[in-house]
């Protein structure tokens, strides 16, 4: 019989050893280099914006009109007017700095104790936040100088705060290399007991990763990207290189330790493991793509980079993979670890045995243990009925004990609207028509009914004209978005009512409630998308409704419980401090939808490897609920192997600095556990159990359907003394 894809990439590699692994080596060398010397474009907020923010941001890109960095620095005192002297010698420092433009005279607070000092970064907006250093040293002399004195400074800006993000990226990013990947080699050391079983997986998932930072590089020259991009393809290349080749590996070892030769073991692997590693990483890739239809530059950037990644390391795992195994064949199991091989010792697979243990009761009850462990999950879904989304500040980001937030606060507290203020950009089609007298007049009246602290500025050879307009409340509250919508659907369009000009209101609030209200409208086609293409893969693969429609169902599950868990813990704090985060009272509103989209790709990986195993034994001949329980003691080891591996990614993940990287890391790494866990050794074999023989049947109008086979074709017969079936140890 015709070998399925994998099957013959793995023999192939297998055969021509040489070919495949300097192949590896040279893409992954040239991807890393092409990819460097072109460097990476990154997103404008232009380009970012949607609504109309978005539309507000590309009539000043149109004009050339670059929106300053503008800097925001408060000096206080114990007693009113106590600021004076120190707020005069920080204005003076600032421009000795020379990279201080537009400083304004010292604005008083109400009870004269706060005065705010107002400017910009010198250069374009882009630069700014390689150019703020000396005046954050100036800042910070001045508040070390004013400390005895009683006098406090706090600062807090476009420029400065755009360092402290790249900054600390950078370091969130360094800080998830040196920690998720010798945590991934130490589980796997002790899941193989041998240093180079270890190291194989690690090695093949990083050098995926470095040759899809490179392909990602050249892409981003077409399709800009987001800052933490990058970040979020270490995190999904790591996870799924490392689970696709220990799939592959733990098939190859466990049909060697069944007694099957080298070559007879490896072709198994490939045809078995390997064509799950296809469907799986051929599922991903798809369910990725939905986020092309968000409409969202931010979730574009996402799929390229998730399915680059993805995609080298399936190919990796299905090429390279089967041509070192074939190379190291015993020496697989170099460096051995005594203490970590006992398990092999005792002739048991130590996984299957647990596994087992644990089906026994499931597959006796089934009715009981589906009820249970569904109520169980809806439970802890149901916080997620009360999700708040927004698009979290850069204050909310970093932590409220971090000097920047603790600066936006105090400043916002005294001088509300300040470093966040709604923008009005107004344009004209002719541009001596923006200084008329009706525009000018309607321009003015708006910016006086603004209060304190509105700025007009007109550029009339470009015909347009910008208003800053302080919002109350901390700039993102309930009583900031009441004001913004009253500016957007009353004021504005009043001021302007019968004039021939365009009037959009833009801003960071502005910005967050548009992103938030495509989002909104982005999720039912990805929803749509990524559900229906789950379904059609998962009954090509197993020509099954029910094993489609149950794939889904399972899915949906996963990704409710994530839900629930992140609201509770970064919405309502609880728990939060266990991980070193806190309540934020929002979940970042790209969130919900990168999680839907990633876990319904991740439990894939589970999802087919369990089911084509099922499979596979009942092609074999066994009835449902002894294929049910040999299929899943037979993949325990890997998926739990996988999972741990995942959830302690995820993990590191989230305990990095950014907020929005915790929500992702708690969020992905709760939803692994539990699919890994409760979906696949509980639910799964419950639900299998009680549909019986209806889990295989293809109806009549799809037996059309090309039927795939889930087992190498003839292998070679085990040995006499140990039937197949029978449990087999971990290693050889």
């Amino acid at each position: 019989m015709r070998r399925n894809l994998a099957a013959r990439l793995g023999v192939w590699s297998a055969h021509h050893r040489k070919a495949a692994i300097f192949g590896w080596l040279v893409f992954v060398v040239l991807a890393t280099v092409i990819g460097g010397a072109t460097g990476t474009v990154t997103a404008s907020d232009e380009e970012m914006g949607v609504g109309d923010s978005g539309r507000a941001a590309e009539i000043l890109k149109d004009a050339d009109i670059d929106e300053p960095a503008g800097e925001l620095v408060m000096v206080s005192a114990r007693t009113a007017d106590g600021w004076r002297d120190a707020a005069d010698d920080l204005a003076k420092a600032l421009t000795a700095t020379g990279d201080v433009r537009g400083l304004k005279a010292p604005l008083p607070s109400e009870d004269g104790k706060h005065a705010l000092l107002r400017f910009e970064i010198k250069g374009p907006s882009d630069e700014a936040a390689d150019r703020v250093q000396p005046v954050l040293d100036a800042v910070a002399k001045a508040q070390e100088d004013g400390a005895a004195g009683g006098i406090s400074v706090h600062q807090f800006g476009d420029a400065s705060s755009e360092k402290e993000l790249s900054d600390l990226l950078a370091d969130d990013l360094k800080k998830a290399e040196f920690t998720a990947v010798p945590l991934a080699l130490g589980i796997l050391l002790i899941a193989f007991g041998a240093v180079v079983a270890a190291l194989l997986p690690v090695g093949l998932a990083l050098t995926a990763c470095v040759a899809a930072f490179g392909l990602l590089s050249l892409a981003s020259h077409q399709l800009h990207l987001f800052e933490t991009t990058y970040s979020v393809m270490f995190l999904m290349g790591l996870a799924v290189g490392v689970d696709y080749c220990l799939f592959y590996l733990r098939r190859e070892r466990d049909e060697r330790a069944a007694g099957r030769d080298a070559e007879t073991a490896l072709r198994i692997a490939a045809a078995t493991s390997g064509r799950a590693v296809l469907v799986s990483g051929l599922t991903v890739m798809v369910a990725m793509a939905g986020m092309f239809l968000s409409g969202l530059l931010l979730f574009k950037g996402f799929a390229v980079a998730t399915i680059l990644v993805v995609c080298v390391a399936m190919l990796g795992s299905v090429t390279v993979l089967p041509a070192l195994l074939a190379g190291l064949g015993d020496r697989i199991d170099a460096g051995r670890i005594p203490f970590l091989n006992r398990r092999a010792k005792k002739g048991a697979h130590a996984s299957g045995g647990m596994a087992g243990k644990i089906l026994r009761p499931v597959l006796a009850r089934p009715k009981f243990f589906a009820v249970g462990a569904a109520v169980l999950l809806l439970a802890l879904a149901a916080p997620a009925l009360g999700m708040k989304t927004e698009q979290l500040g850069l204050e909310k980001q970093f932590g409220s004990d971090a000097p920047l937030s603790v600066a936006y606060e105090k400043i916002t507290e005294e001088f509300p609207g300040g470093p966040a203020p709604a923008r009005v950009v107004v344009r004209a089609d002719d541009a001596d028509h923006i200084a008329a007298q009706p525009v000018r007049a309607a321009l003015d009246s708006l910016t006086r009914k603004a209060g304190d602290g509105a700025e007009l500025t007109v550029h009339k050879a470009a015909g347009v004209a910008e208003i800053a307009v302080p919002l109350p409340g901390n700039g993102t509250d309930a009583e900031a978005k009441k004001a913004l919508h009253e500016l957007r659907d009353d004021t504005v369009p009043a001021a302007f009512d019968g004039m021939d000009v365009q009037a959009y209101v833009g801003g960071d609030l502005a910005s967050s409630e548009d992103f938030g209200d495509q989002l909104g409208k982005g999720i039912v086609p990805v929803f749509a998308f990524i559900t229906a293409v789950t379904f059609l893969l998962m009954l090509f693969s197993f020509r099954s409704t029910v094993i489609a429609v149950t794939s889904i169902a399972l899915n949906l599950l996963s990704v409710g419980a994530a839900y629930g868990v992140m609201t509770a813990v970064f919405q309502h704090g609880w728990g939060a401090e266990l991980i070193g985060s806190e309540k934020v009272g929002a979940i970042e509103n790209w969130m919900p939808l990168f999680v839907l989209v990633v876990l319904f790709g991740l439990s894939m990986d589970y999802h087919v490897f369990v089911v084509s195993r099922i499979r596979e034994s009942r092609d074999r001949g066994m009835d449902n609920r002894s294929a049910i329980r040999e299929g899943i003691t037979r993949t325990a080891g890997a998926v739990t192997g996988a999972a741990v591996i995942m959830v302690a990614v995820f993990a590191v993940f989230g305990t990095l600095s950014m907020q929005d990287m915790q929500q992702m890391g708690v969020g992905l790494g709760v939803a692994v556990l539990l699919d890994a866990t409760l979906v696949r050794m509980i639910l799964l074999p419950s639900l299998m159990t009680l549909l019986g023989e209806r889990n295989w049947h293809t109806p009549r109008y799809l037996r059309w359907l090309p039927k795939i086979s889930h087992e190498e074709e003839d292998p070679a017969a085990p040995p006499q003394g140990r039937p197949y079936n029978t449990p087999v140890p971990s290693g050889r």
